[in-house]
């Protein structure tokens, strides 16, 4: 008799996934389209930096699968009211552009 193959874990499900709207119908989680039309790859990258915050290691299944419901819930209403650049998501967001000075840095000199 041959025995059923083991059923992948939550973690290996979830990166099989291709789309964020897969990962959201997978979770069973309600989305806006026009929060992941602005700012999908946003709304991604904020979901990996809350899951990075727990220790998956010490979950099993049901409990990788709450954290990256809570995870994903989380990172999707960040955007809803609020902008990517708000936001600072991005490395891009919160690098130092070049040579630039900001205005803040700047004293009127009286001579």
């Amino acid at each position: 008799m041959t025995r059923p193959a083991p059923r992948p874990s939550m973690l290996d499900q979830l990166y099989a996934l291709s789309s964020a709207e897969d990962l959201f119908a997978f979770l069973d989680l309600p989305f806006d389209q026009a929060v992941l039309n602005r700012a999908r790859l946003h709304v991604m990258k904020r979901m990996g930096q809350y899951l990075d915050e727990t220790d998956l290691d010490q979950l099993d299944d049901d409990g990788v699968r709450a954290a990256a419901r809570d995870a994903l819930q989380k990172a999707h209403a960040d955007f809803e009211n609020s902008t990517p650049r708000a936001q600072k998501a991005l490395k891009i967001y919160t690098q130092p552009r070049g040579n630039v000075v900001p205005m803040e840095g700047l004293r009127l000199s009286v001579k």
